[in-house]
């Protein structure tokens, strides 16, 4: 399960902009789910970079930013950009635009779904094509995302940071419940759980939040 709050910094509150995104790929479901912010993506940067939009006027206007191309993304796993772009955004979020840059280049890439150390191997280059980007932005690349694909398989990347003139420290978090299970405090209201009486003996979840969720547990960044 992947759920989203969103803290719109790019892109208006609308409904083409909220998370999880989902796409179809090799006959299977993806969903992205992203918490920061990544200017290589940024519509507001990269709209005025291509010449494909057939109008006379300036590049950096609506019109422009609804059909740019998105940028590519794929040298480090050996794809180079061929002009195609299989995988669109609809909204204006950089989440989006990245989420379908991941998968184009996965896509040009693969030809079906690899074995899952290479997928991982795959996706872990891309992140740090994309890490690697952040010196032309003064630093301000902010890379926490889920990464769904089908029912059972998930992928989380962080690449943690705080945004100007912010104190609050966005980045990743995670945990494994397992038996023996205990109780559990949450860390913004006074609520208790206790694991024991809802789960079975061979259950095991894994949590994954911005920050933790609980106070009297111990949380991973």
């Amino acid at each position: 399960m992947v759920s989203h709050i969103r803290y719109a910094t790019r892109g208006a509150v609308r409904l083409e902009n909220v998370h999880p995104f989902q796409r179809e790929m090799w006959g299977i479901s993806w969903c992205f789910a992203h918490n920061g912010d990544v200017s290589y993506f940024d519509r507001n940067i990269f709209a005025g970079n291509d010449a494909d939009c057939p109008t006379n006027t300036p590049k950096v206007n609506e019109l422009n930013r609804s059909c740019v191309k998105i940028p590519w993304i794929g040298k480090s796993i050996g794809v180079e950009d061929t002009g195609e772009r299989y995988y669109n955004p609809i909204g204006k979020t950089d989440s989006e635009a990245m989420f379908c840059s991941l998968l184009n280049a996965l896509r040009a890439r693969f030809d079906t779904l690899p074995s899952l150390p290479v997928l991982h191997a795959a996706i872990a280059s891309l992140c740090n094509e994309v890490v690697a980007l952040d010196s032309q932005y003064e630093g301000t690349t902010i890379f926490n995302f889920l990464l769904g694909c089908g029912p059972h398989i998930q992928f989380a990347y962080s690449w943690p940071g705080s945004r100007e003139g912010s104190k609050v420290w966005n980045g990743l978090h995670y945990l494994v419940r397992e038996p023996p299970f205990g109780s559990a405090h949450l860390s913004d209201c006074d609520y208790s759980i206790n694991f024991a009486s809802v789960t079975k003996d061979d259950d095991r979840v894994a949590v994954i939040a911005t920050s933790p969720l609980t106070d009297d547990e111990d949380w991973v960044e």
